[in-house]
This record gives structure tokens, C-alpha cells and sequence, in this order.
């Protein structure tokens, strides 16, 4: 009888998580039908066509498609290999966008770089830099960062040339999701806990004086203890979100049927689509939306603890990474939208509008894909080595089967 390879053994091997998938699709329709809603006033008003922006998304989600199927065709070795390059990638993006006539500048804030018809946000790209780059030098350095505190100081000594471009342009909302993941991933890649207190220290000290040192984030500021109190200036954007959650009470006014997204609550369809979302939708809409959110990071987290159990480090700390990141942002936007942070910038994964964060977005759940495909082989392949080409499920068939004649050949010999 011809035996089989393990390659043909892998190949009956589920290498999607289905899981994972429908929940990315869940969020991505809902947010393009969200978008679609929220932005049809306002597009018609300045672009004279009220499928602008939902036409525009629709091209987004079809690039970030595309991309996340190059991505994730990608081995993980070859990702492995590309952080330092990626990371300096992200600071080229990040200096073009300073440098006057290469950046795109929006509410006040050079964050952009423009191309041709499109734009490409330097903090999304630096998000997937930061994650992959530390990936890797947790991998290389593994010993250096548990035992000596220059393994803990040297990534955090090349994040903050990334901060101090982030600040300028300015970004803060960013700043505070690198920060945080940065700081998460040294934690779990085994960072001592004295070091990772005292940075964490340090990092609040100097959030603080940066705040503190800014009119305008001072305004803001204010604006969160006691909105109210300005609410035609500075608390403006977070009265009219809180008036959609009222509005929205338990099941919603019905899809488009929001009054807010009319001029009312500015960036109704980016920083703000929870807000439209809670007065269309309602409490149980943005609940079932949350759930997905849980679900998905749940996900992506129990691929990380696989990664880690088979000894796949690089995988592990990425993974961790995306969770961190995407937890991040979830937990900052929809505080922004409730009141529980001040006002910031700040977009909801795949469900805002904006194609550089869908986009990376995607780019990071194909890598999470990716890591998911190479450990379901590599435990297909174990099993061959362990059990023989037939696989775990077959021995086990075998084995009833044999104690099943067992049992009737010693039935037989009682009778």
C-alpha cells in the first residue's frame, strides 16, 4: 500500500479560522453600511453626490482585500525577516509627511501623505512596523530583555524617535496605541517588572507634560471633566455624541434615521461612527457590535497562546501585538464616544471611514491568518511524525475498533 506524504496529509488540513473570518466580514459590512448612513448628508452637501464616501470605501475595502490576500500569502519566516524594514519604512512615511509639500493636512493636523487621489496614513503603516520589527527582536534578543535592562531600553530609545514624529505632525491618539503595545509586548516577551513599571512612569510623566504643554489638548481637557459647560465651544463634539447615545436608547431610531449626522456631530462617519451607530442602532446594535470585537480579539489571543505552546515566539509576540493594538484603539474610540476619555482622534477598526486604517487593519488580521495556517500544518506534521501518515483521528478509529473485537473475542470465550 503507497504511503503518504505529509504534504498531501497537510493539505486536508483547515488552514483558515472561519472564526476569525466572519467576524472581520461582520465588521466590515457593518461598517461599510454605517459609513454609507452616516456620511450621505455630508457628502451631498460638499462632494454633490451622496455615495461619495461609500463608493470611496467600497474601492478601500476592495484594495484592503487584495493586500491582505499578498499578505498573507507571505511565510512567516520572510515577515520575520522584514521588521527592521519595515520599521524604517515607517520612518520615511513619517518624515515625508513633515516635509512640506508631500504631507496632507486636515483639522490642523499633518498626518497624511498624499497620493495622487488617495492618502496614506503614517500611523497606521507604523503600526504594522512597530508590531512585526518587535516580533523580531523579541525572537533575536530573547535572553538580552530578560535579564539586563538594555534589552528593555534600546526598542523603547527607537520608539521614541516614532513618538516624537507622531507629536509633530500632531497625533497623540497614535502615540498613546504604540505606546501601549509597545509596552505590552516587551511585558509578555519577558520584560522584568521593575523595568516595565518605571517606563510605564516615565511614559505617564511625559504624556502628562506634553498635555500640559498644549493649549488646545488643555482645552480638550476641560472639555471632558465638565462638557456641558462648553457646549457650544471645546465640549461642542462630545455633548452632540452623548445626545445620539440618548437618542438611540434600547433598539434605536432605525437605520438612517439619525439626527446627529446632520451637521450636528462633526466626523459623524470617522472618529464618531459609534455615536451614529448608537442612535440608529441603539444599545443592543452597539453590544452585538462589541461582542463581534470580543470575539475576534479573543481569537486572535488563543492563535497567540497556540503560537507560544508550540514554541512559534515570533508568531506568539505578534499576534499578542495585534491584540494589544486593535484592544487599544476599541477601548480609546468608543470612551472617546461615551465620555469616559477626552476627545481624540482616533479611528474604530473597520469600522471607521478611512482607507490607511482598513487597510493595515486587514494587513494585520492575514498575518494573524498566516500565523493560523503554519500552525495547523506544523501540528498536522507533528501528528505524522507521532502517529504515522494516517494521522491521530485514524489511530484512534483503529484502537476503538481493536478494543471493540477485544471485547467480543472475551464475550466469546466466557460463553
Amino acid at each position: 500500500m503507497p504511503r503518504l506524504s505529509s504534504s498531501s496529509v497537510g493539505a486536508n488540513v483547515p488552514s483558515i479560522d472561519f472564526i476569525l473570518l466572519a467576524c472581520v466580514c461582520a465588521l466590515v459590512a457593518l461598517g461599510l453600511v454605517m459609513i454609507c448612513s452616516a456620511s450621505m448628508d455630508y457628502a451631498s452637501e460638499r462632494y454633490g453626490d451622496a455615495l461619495f464616501q461609500a463608493r470611496r470605501h467600497l474601492v478601500y475595502i476592495v484594495i484592503a482585500c487584495v493586500a491582505s490576500v499578498i499578505a498573507f500569502k507571505v511565510p512567516l519566516s520572510l515577515w520575520e525577516k522584514s521588521g527592521p524594514y519595515l520599521l524604517i519604512a515607517s520612518f520615511v512615511i513619517l518624515i515625508l509627511i513633515l516635509i512640506p509639500g508631500f504631507g496632507r493636512t486636515a483639522n490642523g493636523a499633518t498626518r497624511w501623505l498624499a497620493l495622487g487621489p488617495f492618502t496614506l496614513q503614517g500611523s497606521e503603516v507604523a503600526k504594522l512596523g512597530v508590531i512585526v520589527y518587535l516580533g523580531n527582536y523579541l525572537v533575536r534578543q530573547h535572553d538580552l530583555v530578560r535579564s539586563h535592562w538594555l534589552g528593555f531600553v534600546n526598542p523603547l530609545l527607537i520608539m521614541s524617535g516614532l513618538v516624537v514624529l507622531l507629536l509633530l505632525e500632531p497625533d497623540f491618539g497614535a502615540v498613546v496605541v504604540l505606546s501601549g503595545a509597545a509596552l505590552g509586548m516587551l511585558f509578555l516577551g519577558g520584560a522584568r517588572i521593575a523595568e516595565f513599571l518605571f517606563s510605564s512612569v516615565v511614559i505617564a510623566v511625559v504624556g502628562f507634560f506634553v498635555v500640559s504643554s498644549s493649549d488646545y489638548r488643555m482645552q480638550r481637557l476641560y472639555a471632558y471633566l465638565d462638557p456641558w459647560a462648553d457646549q457650544f465651544g471645546e465640549g461642542y463634539q462630545l455633548t452632540q455624541s452623548l445626545i445620539a447615545f440618548g437618542r438611540g436608547d434600547w433598539f434605536g431610531l432605525g437605520l438612517g434615521n439619525s439626527i446627529q449626522k446632520l451637521f450636528y456631530l462633526p466626523e459623524a462617519h470617522t472618529d464618531f461612527i459609534f455615536a451614529i451607530m448608537a442612535e440608529e442602532l441603539g444599545f443592543v446594535g452597539c453590544l452585538m457590535a462589541l461582542l463581534i470585537y470580543v470575539v475576534f480579539i479573543g481569537r486572535v489571543l488563543l492563535i497567540a497562546r497556540k503560537a507560544e505552546s508550540m514554541g512559534r515566539a515570533f508568531g506568539a509576540y505578534v499576534a499578542y501585538g495585534v491584540a494589544l493594538v486593535f484592544s487599544a484603539q476599541l477601548i480609546i474610540n468608543v470612551s472617546v464616544n461615551i465620555g469616559l476619555l477626552p476627545t481624540k482622534g482616533l479611528t474604530l477598526p473597520f469600522l471607521s471611514y478611512g482607507g490607511s486604517s482598513l487597510l493595515v487593519s486587514c494587513i494585520l488580521v492575514a498575518l494573524i491568518m498566516r500565523i493560523h495556517r503554519e500552525l495547523m500544518y506544523e501540528e498536522a506534521d507533528t501528528s505524522v511524525k507521532k502517529y504515522g501518515v494516517r494521522g491521530t483521528r485514524d489511530l484512534l478509529t483503529d484502537l476503538q475498533s481493536t478494543a471493540k473485537r477485544s471485547r467480543r473475542a472475551a464475550g466469546g470465550m466466557h460463553a
